[in-house]
């Protein structure tokens, strides 16, 4: 009786350590899925704000692709302007070299007339001409051809000083024009330079954060497999904990009543020492040598059922295997030499409800 009491509790004992460890692993589990949907959540943010920043840096581009338009258009138009300024300075030339040329003759002229004074004495000719009158009104006819003579010459030297100040006044127009149309054609050229330069710095900044986008999405991606992992994981570890509840519920004192699907099936038996201490649904046979767990096609029997197999008792259908096709099952044992005592052998299962 003593026995059997410490028999029991070392029983206990072992399912409650197992259970512990199970639970222990599924808050680990559990834990890493937290940090990794935290770090998902905090990546997708990161990846909101830097579009955000791309869609500013975009709206700044095209706020400044409009200014260079417009900048760009000023300048052709002070192009216009200075083209049209050139044709009015040629014409200026054009009539400067008129001028110059009238100039140039009036000398011609009047060179020609004080020589002719010089050779032909033409004050005396003069005083002759105004002597040999026949009368008073002669003499006012020839006094006034005389006048009208002398002051062709004067008006010619008039004309002469006025036709020097135009071409002075000429002259400064047009460099006054052609200096203020340089000055606005440097400010324009200097506005469209900035412009560009501002362009470009925006273009860098937008590649830069396009760049970063790409790399958070690929870190988002990367960080979306481990998540998907640790979902896997933790439904692995609570398949394993449900399973392993199962396996170490007490069995009934007697065979089950006949409440599930009742089959026959081919089975064999495999230990942790010939295929691994892990089920496909995250049960560690080697630390639970002692576990009733079946393997079975799950198209036949689904994972996680209880069933009770003839000769072994009630099991938990908590693996999976290459072999294990149909109506076939493969019965966990504490070790190899069990397995093979187990043998091959036809028996009866019930699927339990």
């Amino acid at each position: 009786m003593q026995l059997l009491r410490r028999m029991i509790f070392m029983f206990l004992t072992c399912v409650l350590l197992v259970s512990g460890t199970v639970v222990a692993h599924a808050q680990s589990s559990k834990e890493t899925l937290h940090n990794v949907e935290q770090e998902l959540e905090q990546k997708a943010n990161e990846k909101n704000s830097i579009n955000n920043e791309i869609q500013n840096i975009k709206k700044e581009m095209e706020s400044l692709q409009t200014y260079i338009t417009q900048n760009r258009e000023a300048l052709a138009e002070t192009q216009k302007r200075i083209a049209a300024t050139h044709q009015l300075i040629e014409k200026k030339k054009e009539e400067i070299v008129v001028l110059q040329d009238k100039i140039h003759n009036r000398k011609g002229v009047m060179k020609n007339r004080l020589v002719a004074l010089q050779e032909d004495d033409k004050l005396n000719v003069v005083i002759n001409v105004m002597l040999e009158s026949e009368s008073v009104a002669d003499l006012i006819q020839r006094a006034s051809a005389v006048t009208t003579l002398l002051n062709a010459d004067r008006d010619i030297m008039i004309d002469q000083e006025n036709d020097l100040k135009q071409i002075e006044e000429d002259k400064k127009e047009i460099a006054k024009q052609e200096e203020q149309l340089a000055v606005e054609q440097e400010n324009l050229a200097k506005h469209q330079a900035e412009l560009d330069m501002n362009l470009q710095k925006r273009q860098e900044s937008l590649t830069v954060m396009q760049q970063k986008y790409s790399q958070v999405d690929q870190e988002m991606a990367g960080i979306q497999a481990q998540l998907q992992e640790a979902q896997a994981r933790v439904r692995q570890e609570q398949d394993a904990a449900r399973a392993m509840a199962a396996a170490n519920s007490p069995a009934p004192p007697s065979t089950p009543a006949p409440t599930g699907k009742e089959m026959y099936v081919t089975s064999t038996a495999y230990s942790w020492q010939s295929s691994g201490s892990v089920t496909a649904t995250g049960i560690n046979i080697k630390e639970n040598p002692n576990i009733k767990l079946i393997a079975v096609d799950p198209s036949v029997i689904p994972l996680g059922s209880r069933v009770w197999v003839e000769g072994y008792g009630v099991a938990i259908a908590g693996d999976t295997g290459g072999a294990i096709k149909g109506h076939k099952i493969d019965v966990v044992m504490p070790d190899n030499a069990h397995a093979i005592a187990w043998g091959r052998k036809t028996v009866k299962i019930v699927v339990l409800q």
